[in-house]
């Protein structure tokens, strides 16, 4: 290797980290959420929404410019965890005490289950389809194992696989054709191909990680897969042929999950051990 090489690779290295480390910031100030925090998602205004603000049961609403506040408390003892937007109006959020999914009015506040799952070990991440179809990933984190749930309001929750890895991260890509799903402790990522009927076929290994624990996941526009890195603190992004592009540098190493701003230029991490959302710049779109 020449000098001119290694110094021209050294530079473009020093130059990439330091962009990754201005891009971090934070939305919300540190322990405002408890460590419970999960679930980000964006409303049609640019809002985001996250479980267990200030106290568990509860789920947070912060402005975009990071003025955050109670939105709601769910009712009994339930605790949310993943939470998706079906429109401007409704949203689904994953009760994993209570092996539900909730509807909210985010207008009203209503709340209503909009499927129960007794058998369930605890509804997890959530996804939504184009159309309108739920998923759920379902980890048994004793057991090491988990299974995935096809919801909707008519059948409820279906099986469509069990005794798999601790399933956790979970999403269908942009165009509706294929079905995410990560394996924490395993740190595999499957991909699926979504048929009419929203069932699944054609089971393929995505991609695996050597190290560290895998928590939610978002595709942007592209189809790009965007995936937290729980411990290592990181957002490592995966193309739609399954190779790693990037990896967004975080101030926390527990992050668990991800949505964007509506250009999808900022992503929103939400940070188990900080008790806040950070926000990075995303130089991919």
């Amino acid at each position: 290797m020449s000098r001119q090489f290694f110094l021209g690779t050294l530079v473009m290295l020093l130059v990439f980290s330091c962009t990754d480390s201005q891009e971090r910031t934070d939305l919300t100030e540190e322990g405002v959420f408890t460590k419970g925090i999960e679930g980000p998602a964006t409303d049609s205004e640019g809002n985001i929404y996250a479980v267990n603000y200030s106290k568990e049961g509860t789920i947070g609403r912060v402005t975009t410019d990071g003025k955050s506040s109670l939105f709601i408390s769910l009712p009994g003892k339930s605790i949310g965890n993943g939470i998706r937007f079906a429109n401007d109006s409704i949203m689904y959020v994953a009760d994993y005490t209570n092996h539900n999914i909730l509807e909210i009015n985010i207008k009203t506040k209503d709340i209503q289950v909009y499927a129960h799952q007794a058998t369930a070990n605890q509804p997890n991440d959530i996804a939504i389809s184009p159309e309108g179809i739920l998923y759920a990933s379902d980890p048994d984190w004793k057991e090491g194992t988990g299974n995935v749930w096809k919801i909707t309001k008519e059948n409820g929750f279906e099986l469509l696989e069990a005794n798999m890895g601790t399933t956790n991260g979970i999403e269908v890509s942009p165009d509706g054709k294929k079905l995410y799903v990560n394996e924490s402790v395993q740190r595999k990522v499957w991909v699926y191909d979504r048929m009419p009927s929203g069932n699944l076929k054609n089971k393929k290994e995505f991609y695996s990680f050597e190290d560290y624990g895998l928590d939610g996941m978002r595709c942007d526009p592209l189809g790009n897969l965007y995936i937290c890195r729980y411990d290592k603190g990181t957002v490592a992004v995966l193309s739609p042929q399954g190779q790693l592009i990037k990896e967004y540098v975080l101030k926390g190493k527990k992050p668990t999950n991800i949505t964007f701003s509506n250009d999808y230029k900022e992503c929103f991490i939400t940070m188990a051990d900080r008790g806040c959302i950070e926000k990075v710049l995303n130089t991919l779109l």
